[in-house]
């Protein structure tokens, strides 16, 4: 019988198709579970970490009174406001970080506490074991955007990571509250380790694609060991969601301001007295400097430690104790860091020539610490509002910033005497002018009126901060 080719192909393609799967259907099985191996463990990786950095991870809720619309266009009204944010819990003593603006102008501040991870249906999602405390502002730096708060420990904190260890590319986590969602985590990568949106800001962000949104602001951003590497801090976004362009206060910046923020309430510490910022192209040709880059000396102020030591307006900074300095971040960092009484040798190129300038920071002579020298804690504290406070006096005067109005009574610290947890709103600096539109020129005054007080009864105190008049509105216990 002849067979033709067509008949052939149809005789042999079967077998051979046959023969082919028998032989690779073994290899096809294994090479698909490898993939799934891999993935599952990814999976259970991630949901560790999550679980194990969770208990670290707090919402702030903050109680306001600020001013709203009244029912005439001239009428000013002040009404309560809540917002809320995200902070991490720094020190298992029970000491919280957040920004400084989630607790800006904040009566009353309270934390909700993660509890166990337990699956409980009956509980809305988000609030599985989670209990609600009052917190303490215990310091402000507002210009870094840093807030410290404390409230009841023990709590499993979250470890630091080193700066050095946070690189470009790295796979982060961000946690927090965005839009109000408790306990939300995001995953992404540092985009960048030193972002700065301000050329002449001498701050800098670490940037990350990791979803972050209103809300997200104080929460942590941490690596894949479970390591806080940033405090998520605003984003760029023209809708007001996220668009892949969040920010976060490096670790650098953290390790440097908690120590300082727990001990003196800010960021105590010394200053050389000089203003920089960043050179460019156009500074350079205008000035007639010798490069392009860098940070140059901008003010020197009079009678400061650099003004001693000799340093100038155009002095371009190339090294810091002999480690060399090419941008502004890096500068500012290593000055924040200074102690009062600490030496810092700076290189400076002027002109063609590079001296080198060695610097002994001093504590600013405004710094409201002097003040804590003339104060009695027996006759300065004002039990009602659980602080310590000074009259403005010729004596106390010098030691204040400048101050709109030249009168009143100055907070000095917090006791823990009276409210507690920041329930006022007061903050170290601020300058109480009147209560209820009474002036207030004195401790004792500020006493009187407030015994006068009936339980329950409104108070209003006109505080000067940071050069601004505002109200803080509560009820006396």
């Amino acid at each position: 019988m002849r067979v033709t080719p067509d008949a052939m192909r149809r005789m042999v393609l079967p077998v051979m198709l046959s023969m082919f799967a028998s032989t690779t259907a073994p290899a096809q099985n294994t090479s698909a579970t490898r993939p799934l191996d891999a993935l599952q463990q990814l999976n259970g990786s991630v949901e560790s970490l999550v679980t194990r950095v969770s208990r670290s991870v707090v919402q702030v809720l903050v109680s306001t009174y600020e001013p709203v619309s009244g029912p005439n266009a001239s009428d000013v009204v002040v009404g309560r406001q809540r917002a809320s944010g995200s902070g991490v819990i720094i020190d298992s003593d029970g000491y919280i970080l957040t920004n400084a603006h989630v607790v800006n102008n904040a009566r009353r501040v309270q934390i909700m506490l993660p509890g166990p991870r337990i699956e409980d249906r009956a509980a809305p999602p988000g609030t599985q074991g989670a209990r609600r405390v009052d917190a303490q502002i215990v310091g402000v730096a507002r210009d870094i955007d840093l807030a410290l708060l404390k409230v009841a420990g023990p709590l499993p904190a979250l470890r630091v990571a080193d700066d050095e260890t946070v690189h470009q590319g790295a796979l982060v986590f961000a946690f927090g509250s965005p839009q109000g969602l408790r306990d939300s985590v995001t995953m992404g990568i540092i985009s960048a380790v030193a972002r700065q949106p301000d050329p002449d800001s001498p701050l800098v962000y670490l940037q990350t694609d990791a979803p972050i949104n209103p809300g997200n602001s104080g929460g942590p951003l941490v690596n894949v060991k479970g390591e806080l590497v940033g405090i998520n801090t605003f984003i760029l976004s023209a809708s007001g969601g996220s668009q892949g362009l969040g920010f976060a206060i490096p670790s650098a910046l953290i390790q440097i301001a908690y120590p300082k923020l727990r001990s003196f309430g800010h960021l105590h510490r010394g200053e050389i007295g000089m203003q920089f910022q960043a050179v460019t192209p156009l500074l350079a040709a205008g000035l007639g400097l010798s490069q392009q880059w860098g940070p140059v000396v901008s003010d020197v102020l009079p009678g400061s430690p650099a003004e001693k030591a000799g340093l100038q307006p155009k002095d371009i900074i190339v090294s810091v104790d002999g480690k060399r300095v090419d941008d502004v971040p890096r500068l500012a960092l290593s000055l924040l860091a200074l102690r009062d009484g600490e030496r810092v040798t700076l290189g400076v190129r002027r002109g063609s020539q590079v001296l080198s300038i060695a610097i002994t920071a001093a504590e600013p002579d405004h710094d409201i610490n002097r003040l804590m020298d003339v104060i009695d804690p027996e006759k300065n504290v004002v039990a009602a509002l659980g602080v310590l406070a000074i009259d403005i006096t010729e004596k106390t005067a010098p030691m204040l910033p400048p101050l709109r109005e030249p009168s009143g009574v100055v907070i000095i610290a917090r006791t823990r005497v009276g409210p507690q947890n920041g329930t006022v709103g007061l903050t170290t600096g601020d300058t109480i002018h009147s209560l209820n539109g009474l002036p207030i020129a004195s401790i004792d005054e500020l006493r009187r009126a407030l015994s006068a007080l009936k339980p329950q009864s409104p108070v209003v105190l006109q505080i000067e901060r940071d050069g601004r008049f505002m109200y803080l509105a509560f009820e006396i216990d």
